[in-house]
């Protein structure tokens, strides 16, 4: 994996749409200056609502670059949106990578700091308030261009520019494409969820998700993630 950290984004929670729910997803900009990774993020940035977002499994989140042109040519009314990184909200804008390229469990460096691979991000509702796209949070889902989220393992400073380097891949039959599959396609293999309820690296929402499907033979209600 021979990347590099295309932007570094930061931002700080403000009302969002007619709601007026906190949400940074549409506050974080571009900084040059190095910024800490710390085990709950990074220095400078924050959630909304800390109740589903952030927390050492959701500390960092990288949106792939490379959907970018695949939403303007399919939603034209997002391409204002999507001539800035930052537009999904994410930290981290990086070319060249998109979730058949990572695995659960997957740690690099960037800078000094040492991050995993978690999970998945899991599209909400404030997506579509974001974009003026109520439908966008299931289409997210639907063609699994969620983005994900990393664990920060040893906290240090990173830039743009800085090179991104794989340092380990525990779970190499763990794509993060194939973990979106499990999620909201086959939802109820039942090999797939027993391993991925034990899997290392994965976080601990995760795995619960799974193991949850596991006891109940049934798949969580997604409509308030979905459609708030």
């Amino acid at each position: 994996m021979n990347l590099v950290l295309d932007h570094l984004l930061v931002g700080r929670p403000q009302p969002l749409g007619d709601r007026q729910a906190l949400s940074s997803i549409a506050t974080r900009r571009p900084v040059t200056a190095p910024v800490r990774a710390g085990t709950l993020g990074l220095a400078g940035d924050a959630v909304g609502d800390t109740k589903v977002h952030g927390g050492p499994d959701k500390a960092i989140h990288l949106y792939p670059r490379d959907h970018y042109a695949t939403w303007a040519g399919e939603q034209p009314g997002m391409a204002p949106h999507l001539a800035e990184p930052g537009a999904f909200g994410e930290n981290l804008s990086v070319a060249g990578v998109t979730e058949a390229d990572v695995c659960l469990g997957d740690i690099i460096a960037i800078g000094t700091a040492r991050l995993q691979l978690a999970q998945s991000r899991q599209p909400c509702w404030k997506l579509g308030v974001r974009f003026g796209l109520p439908a966008l949070p299931r289409l997210v889902q639907k063609t699994g261009r969620t983005g994900w989220y990393y664990r920060v393992l040893e906290e240090g400073e990173m830039r743009a520019g800085d090179a991104i380097r794989l340092l380990d891949r525990p779970n190499p039959a763990w794509t993060l494409a194939r973990t979106l599959r499990v999620l909201y396609v086959d939802t109820l293999d039942q090999a797939a969820l027993a391993e991925l309820a034990e899997l290392k690296g994965a976080s601990a929402g995760l795995r619960r998700l799974a193991a949850n499907r596991l006891a109940n033979a049934t798949v969580e209600d997604w409509e308030r993630r979905l459609g708030g």
